[in-house]
């Protein structure tokens, strides 16, 4: 089983973090020390700017969830059919030849889902198999990969297409002033990714999945999620993740890791999920590794920041693009998000 490539699109619009910041300081309202406030919030985020799905100057006079909703529809079809069609022309994969179809998004809603507005502008086939993903935010890019790879394992001859869609900017909550939804104003963006997994009957390029591992950790809910209602989207967000992160998550490594025989020592790659600067830094310390190891991570935050789902797809892409994987190298691929839980893959090139 491989994941024969991984592609990204992004939508038109690239702002400057610091004009994304003077935008929301006058969208919300902010007084002198609010501004204050949020000005040093986004500074210290480690993003360089963020691709919006639409002009900026729209934010203001979005109006209300069902305005919001449907200029995500809009985007996620745009988004997803290109980033579909890009992966599929890199794996060299015909739109007929997938079976299965993963879609996974949690910032906005549909039905029928993404995937069944692309079945006919990709090309695929009637009686393919349409799996949507809802809810799994931040961890979801990794999990559906893994699901993905359950299908081809049970289909040798499969070709399974993962997409994640999100568009963080228009769960915009101007009135909510937590430090929660200030963080998260500078920190998402907008983007999708797919990618192409196949099953071990196929020929394809990219690395072999040789082991996946789902781990959930109880009573913790409250950690990362949505407060969906007449409002939209607000965000749920703790300041317990970085903990999570440098204290639970490296053992989780570890003993995934020591189930194949392995130790921290022979990974040679980490794509990890970026959550944000504080996540990043203490996922180092936790797993004793250095910023060089999780460089595509720290550039992929500053380049476009967090895209939920999407963002660890976009970091195995750029690490494919930047470094040639030597042959037997082995690398692990892990996200984190709501539930809270994390999602790992071992991968060997």
């Amino acid at each position: 089983m491989k994941i024969a490539a991984v592609r990204t699109a992004f939508p038109a619009h690239w702002y400057p973090q610091s004009v994304l910041t003077e935008e929301i300081v006058r969208i919300v309202g902010a007084d002198d020390r609010l501004a204050a406030r949020i000005r040093s919030l986004h500074a210290n985020s480690g993003i360089e700017g963020r691709y919006l799905t639409l002009p900026l100057e729209r934010y203001a006079r979005l109006g209300d969830f069902t305005a919001a909703n449907a200029a995500w529809l809009g985007g996620a079809i745009e988004l997803g059919e290109a980033a579909c069609t890009r992966s599929l022309a890199a794996a060299k994969v015909a739109p007929a030849e997938v079976d299965a179809i993963f879609f996974s998004t949690v910032t906005g809603l549909a039905s029928p889902s993404i995937d069944a507005h692309l079945v006919t502008r990709l090309g695929l086939r009637p009686d393919v198999k349409r799996v949507p993903m809802f809810g799994l935010g931040c961890v979801a890019g990794a999990a559906a990969v893994s699901r993905a790879t359950d299908y081809v394992r049970g289909h040798p001859g499969g070709v399974a297409l993962v997409l994640t869609v999100e568009q963080c900017s228009l769960t915009l909550q101007p009135q909510d002033r937590s430090i929660a939804n200030l963080i998260s104003m500078g920190l998402f963006g907008d983007g999708a990714a797919a990618a192409v997994v196949v099953g071990a009957e196929r020929t394809a390029a990219g690395p072999a999945i040789r082991a996946t591992k789902s781990v959930f950790y109880a009573e913790t809910e409250h950690i990362m999620g949505w407060d969906i209602g007449a409002h939209g989207f607000r965000i749920v967000l703790s300041a317990e993740v970085p903990d999570v992160a440098r204290e639970r998550v490296p053992a989780d490594v570890d003993a995934f890791l020591s189930a194949h025989g392995l130790r921290r020592a022979d990974i040679g790659r980490w794509i990890a999920h970026p959550g944000g600067p504080k996540v990043l830094q203490a996922l180092q310390a936790g797993l004793g590794v250095g910023e060089e190891d999780l460089r595509c991570s720290w550039e992929c935050l500053a380049r476009a920041g967090n895209l939920s789902s999407a963002s660890v797809l976009m970091i195995l892409e750029r690490s494919l693009a930047t470094r040639p994987a030597a042959r037997g190298e082995r690398g692990v691929m892990l996200a984190m998000g709501p539930g809270f839980c994390s999602e790992l893959l071992l991968l060997e090139w």
